[in-house]
């Protein structure tokens, strides 16, 4: 039978798997990448790992995450995280968009407000279970803008945007003349990666900004609106993570010989969303020398609903039919527990090396 699971790792975790085997106690940071609806065919391995593999060790694990990555993660951190992950996906794959009469589509500030009520719908009463939780170090990345991106506008934000794109296909450190890195934490818990390679700025999750921070990390700019002047935090405009780390490629540093584990949708580890066409960007660095990313074979994919993973174009193909995308991506969830399944079946082996390959 064909292969749903790819297993790749980075020289360093290569030689501990070697060594040790792959241990739930050797875990010491997960990232959750940006991506929109691909982040969905993980919430089996979310269920799995977080919900059975992850409760037979008791270490501090840090959960860096962006976009879709930062919600599903902030999910990691409620209680009953299986039940969580499953109400989760289920709301994810059933939102819909009406559109008022008269309008050809919903504007960037209608789509915010929906989002912003969806999450006081999910995370009512429960931030402090995220921001308390025992073991995870939350860390949310956000874009924050600089300069004319500093606040957004209708002439400003498209121009800024475009300095960005041309100042990116120079040099991935000239974006942070426009953009810079903003993380924002679990109160107390040091960023579990470098930051010499990009400009970043770390600042305290609390009850009072949760939202606004989850709903920027979520903010795609002009398909929603910018959320603007986060508490605890400096003024400005602050979108979606993705777009200074799309993938986090972030220069992960463990305190020791700990393992950075990455359910992630493919193989590349992109830097940042206006990397994604610069393919010799999608190269496996140093930064990753410690990392293992679980990710569906490409064959495996080609066998889903149209021949892909769930993704936003999905919205305009099945803008008349929303139960036809409903239905397709319920069949890639279900389909997706292969994943998991083959992931468990692996670690049962001690996890052997002869099945993975060089990330």
């Amino acid at each position: 039978m064909m292969k749903a699971l790819r297993i790749y790792a980075g020289p360093a975790a290569r030689k501990h798997i070697e060594q040790h085997g792959l241990r739930p106690q050797d875990v010491r940071t997960i990232p959750g990448a940006a991506g929109g609806p691909k982040g969905l065919i993980l919430g089996p391995l979310d269920r799995f790992i977080f919900g059975r593999w992850l409760t037979q060790s008791s270490q501090p694990v840090h959960l860096v995450g962006a976009s879709i990555g930062a919600w599903r993660l902030s999910t990691a951190c409620l209680a009953d995280p299986h039940k969580a992950f499953e109400r989760f996906e289920h709301d994810y794959v059933r939102q819909q968009f009406e559109v008022p009469p008269g309008q050809k589509r919903l504007s960037p500030q209608q789509l915010s407000e929906r989002f912003a009520e969806s999450l006081v719908d999910f995370y009512g009463g429960r931030i402090g279970e995220v921001l308390g939780h025992a073991r995870y170090r939350l860390h949310v990345v956000t874009s924050r803008g600089r300069h004319i991106l500093g606040r957004e506008g209708r002439a400003r934000t498209p121009f800024g945007y475009l300095g960005a794109f041309a100042t990116n296909s120079l040099h991935r450190k000239g974006l942070g003349a426009w953009l810079e890195r903003c993380v924002f934490s679990t109160p107390g818990a040091a960023l579990p990666f470098g930051t010499r390679d990009f400009r970043t700025r770390q600042h305290a999750l609390s009850e009072e900004n949760f939202n606004m921070v989850l709903q920027a990390s979520c903010s795609i700019p002009f398909l929603l609106a910018a959320v603007h002047d986060i508490p605890g935090a400096p003024r400005g405009a602050y979108w979606d993570g993705g777009i200074t780390d799309y993938h986090l490629h972030l220069d992960y540093q463990p305190a020791d010989e700990g393992i950075v584990l990455y359910p992630h949708f493919q193989r590349a580890v992109v830097p940042g969303w206006l990397d994604k066409g610069l393919r010799w960007r999608h190269k496996s660095t140093s930064f990753l020398d410690r990392m293992v990313v679980l990710a569906p074979e490409a064959d495996w994919v080609r066998s889903l609903p149209n021949g892909k993973l769930p993704d936003r174009k999905d919205f305009i193909h099945f803008a008349n039919d929303a139960q036809a995308r409903i239905g397709a991506w319920d069949r890639a969830t279900r389909e997706a527990e292969r994943l998991s399944d083959e992931f468990e079946a692996w670690l049962a082996t001690g996890g052997r090396t002869r099945d993975i390959l060089p990330l």
